[in-house]
């Protein structure tokens, strides 16, 4: 007789097992669980998947000539090959990227230093990764693609994470499925997903979600991701949401 629990982190665990049966991607993003999917996902590196390519995404790109977002430390979570790390890397930030997979972190390495850019690559847990909790803080956190592999109750680890890596000021730049029409993702609602112990790939999320999920972050822009033409230099399909959350200068 085993008795497991006495943290909050040792709940979470607990639920983390609910999905250990599951052998796709949404077995987790950002924890151990889905390193062995991820790693087998990017070994081919001549399979046509969007992402691939080294293209930063739109929004991102968009921000940044803006004027909306400015140079500083960023954290790219969930980096894989590092197309979005490189490319701030190459406008003037400080990029620390953090993947689950060896295989996509040697990959953003390889292209790190054919680009001639700095990228400080991590491979590890983002959420347990000491590196990350005592580097300090950081101006622009990006997440495309991370934060919809996540089991509902890991949001909570998710948000903890902001609250002690993200600056006064600071902004998260995150992609995510959309529900809806043209949408992608699971729209099963968070008690279903429990109770069949399967996160359908991936969670689709309403604007209304994402507003209240980041209900302690101020709103700058949530939007349908543009779609861009395979000719152009930026990454953009329009079954994602992009959206734009800044941090209260005072921390709060």
């Amino acid at each position: 007789m085993d008795r497991t629990v006495r943290t909050v982190e040792d709940v979470l665990t607990l639920l983390d097992g609910l999905f250990a049966s599951e052998s796709q991607a949404d077995r987790g993003a950002a924890t151990g669980d889905g390193r062995s999917f991820w790693d087998g996902f990017y070994a081919d590196r001549s399979k046509p998947v969007p992402f691939f390519a080294a293209k930063p995404d739109e929004n991102l790109s968009d921000c940044l000539n803006r004027g909306v977002i400015t140079p500083g430390r960023a954290l790219d979570l969930g980096c894989g090959p590092g197309r979005n790390a490189l490319y701030l890397a190459a406008h003037g930030f400080d990029v620390d990227a953090v993947d689950l997979s060896p295989v996509a972190v040697a990959w953003g390495e390889e292209r790190a230093a054919e680009a001639g850019v700095d990228v400080r690559f991590l491979c590890g847990d983002a959420f347990a990764l000491p590196v990350i909790a005592s580097s300090g803080r950081y101006d622009l956190v990006v997440d495309s693609g991370c934060f919809h592999h996540l089991p509902p109750h890991r949001r909570v680890s998710y948000l903890d994470l902001l609250d002690r890596v993200l600056a006064p000021g600071g902004h998260l730049a995150l992609t995510c499925f959309a529900a809806g029409e043209a949408g992608m993702g699971s729209e099963r609602s968070d008690a279903d997903l429990y109770r069949e112990r399967h996160l359908q790939g991936g969670l689709a999320y309403t604007p209304e979600s994402l507003r209240w999920i980041f209900s302690d972050l101020e709103e700058i822009e949530l939007r349908r991701m543009r779609e861009e033409p395979p000719e152009s230099q930026l990454f953009g399909v329009p079954f994602l949401w992009t959206a734009l959350f800044r941090r209260d200068a005072a921390g709060s």
